[in-house]
C-alpha cells in the first residue's frame, strides 16, 4: 500500500494550566475568544518577559521524538520571539534517530519516548567530555488509539484485544472480542488495517510496554524495541504519517500522541482497565496515571517508571512522558547558553502552561521542580 505523506495541520491550541503539588489541568480560553481550524480555542502565546534568553545565541540543533513536535513548535516560536537572533531547529525524526544524532555529537539534545539505554549512556560518554547523557522528563501525554470504521463513533478496547490486532491475530473488526467489549454497537466485517511506525521510535516502544504488562499473555515482544516487533500491518514514517494513513483508510487503527487525533479530527479508542467505567485518552487521564510514576533514574537522571497495569478510576494507563536528553556535562561552550535558556523556559511555569490546549500533559510539579534545578548545573 502506497503510504499518504501529508502535512498535519499544526495544533495551534494554547490554554492555560495550574500545577500545585500534583497535575491538575484547567483549560482556559483565549484573548481574542476566536477559534483555530480544529475548533480549538486559540491563546497567546507567553509575553516575551515569562522567557529568559540569559546569554543565548545563534542556532541550537535538536532531533527526535515526533510525539512532541507540537509542543516543540510552540516552544520554539515562543522562544525565538522572545530571543531575537536565537534559532532552535528540531526535527522530528524519531526517538532512536534523535538519540543516534545526539551520541554522534550532531544535536545539541535530543527528545526520547523513552529514556536512555544503558548501551545508550555509554555511548553518550564519548560525547558528553567528562559526563553522560541524562533524561529530562518536559512532556507527557496519552498514547491516542486512533481509529476510522464507518458507523462507529464509539469503540472501547482493552490490552489483550489491543495486542491481538497488533499482531495480527485479530484481523475483522466483528470479532467476537471485539463485539464482546462493544455490546450494542453494530460492528462491520471490515478488515482491519492497523498501522505501525517503520523508523525507531519511543511511542512504539511506550505501547509495547504497556502490551507487556497489561496484556503479557498476548505480547511476547521485547518491551524495550524501539522498531516494530510484531508481524503483518501497515508500516509508516513518524506519527503524522500514521495519522494521515489513519485518517484516510477505512478501517484503519493506528497509535500516536493525543494532539495528532484531535488536529486531524480521528476518534480515540476508550481502554478498559478493569476500572469502573472505559478510560477515554484524554490529558486529564493521562495526568493521573503520569503523576503517579516514580522516578527510576539516580543522580541528576530523572527517568521515570510508570504504573501500565493501572486501575484506578479515570487513569489512562498508555501514557508517554517525552525526555530531553542532554550532556551533564560536556556540552559545547558555543551552545550552552542557548540549550539551558531554552530547556528553562520549557519547563517554566510559562513553558508548561502553552501545552494543556495542544492536548499534552505537563510533567508533575515536584518533577518539574527537580528538572528547574539541574537544568542550571548543566556544563
Amino acid at each position: 500500500m502506497k503510504l499518504q505523506r501529508k502535512n498535519m495541520l499544526r495544533a495551534s491550541a494554547l490554554g492555560a494550566l495550574v500545577v500545585s503539588g500534583a497535575l491538575v489541568l484547567t483549560a482556559c480560553g483565549s484573548d481574542d475568544n476566536t477559534k483555530a481550524a480544529d475548533g480549538t480555542a486559540k491563546a497567546s502565546a507567553p509575553a516575551a518577559g515569562d522567557i529568559k534568553c540569559d546569554d543565548a545565541k545563534g542556532k541550537l540543533l535538536a532531533a527526535g521524538s515526533t510525539a512532541q513536535k507540537n509542543a516543540m513548535d510552540l516552544w520554539v516560536k515562543a522562544f525565538q520571539a522572545a530571543c531575537p537572533g536565537v534559532e532552535v531547529n528540531y526535527q522530528s525524526i524519531g526517538s532512536g534517530g534523535g538519540i543516534t544524532k545526539f551520541n554522534q555529537g550532531q544535536v545539541a539534545f535530543a527528545g526520547s519516548d523513552s529514556a536512555l539505554k544503558e548501551s545508550e549512556v555509554t555511548d553518550s560518554q564519548k560525547i558528553c567530555t567528562g559526563g553522560q547523557g541524562i533524561n529530562l522528563p518536559m512532556v507527557g501525554g496519552p498514547v491516542a488509539i486512533g481509529y476510522n470504521l464507518s458507523g462507529v463513533d464509539n469503540l472501547i478496547l482493552d490490552a489483550p484485544t489491543l495486542a491481538k490486532i497488533f499482531d495480527s491475530k485479530i484481523t475483522k473488526w466483528d470479532d467476537e472480542a471485539i463485539k464482546k467489549l462493544n455490546p450494542g454497537v453494530t460492528l462491520p466485517s471490515t478488515a482491519i488495517q492497523a498501522f505501525h511506525r517503520s523508523d525507531e521510535s519511543g511511542t512504539t516502544q511506550n505501547l509495547g510496554k504497556y502490551l507487556s504488562e497489561a496484556a503479557a499473555d498476548d505480547w511476547k515482544y521485547d518491551p524495550k524495541a524501539k522498531s516494530w516487533p510484531a508481524v503483518g500491518g501497515q508500516a509508516a514514517n513518524g506519527s503524522s504519517s500514521i495519522a494521515s494513513n489513519v485518517k484516510s483508510t477505512d478501517g484503519a487503527i493506528g497509535y500516536f500522541e493525543l494532539s495528532y487525533a484531535k488536529s486531524s479530527g480521528i476518534k480515540t479508542v476508550s481502554l478498559n482497565t478493569g476500572a469502573a467505567a472505559p478510560i477515554a485518552a484524554t490529558s486529564e487521564n493521562a495526568s493521573k496515571a503520569i503523576a503517579a510514576a516514580k522516578v527510576k533514574g539516580t543522580g541528576n537522571d530523572l527517568a521515570l517508571s510508570i504504573d501500565y497495569k493501572t486501575k484506578a478510576e479515570g487513569a489512562y494507563p498508555l501514557v508517554l512522558v517525552t525526555y530531553e536528553i542532554v550532556c551533564d556535562k560536556g556540552n559545547k561552550a558555543e551552545t550552552l547558553p542557548t540549550l539551558k535558556a531554552f530547556l528553562n523556559y520549557a519547563v517554566s511555569d510559562a513553558g508548561q502552561k502553552v501545552l494543556a490546549d495542544a492536548h499534552y500533559a505537563p510533567i508533575p510539579a515536584e518533577i518539574a521542580a527537580k528538572v528547574r534545578e539541574i537544568v542550571p548545573t548543566l556544563s
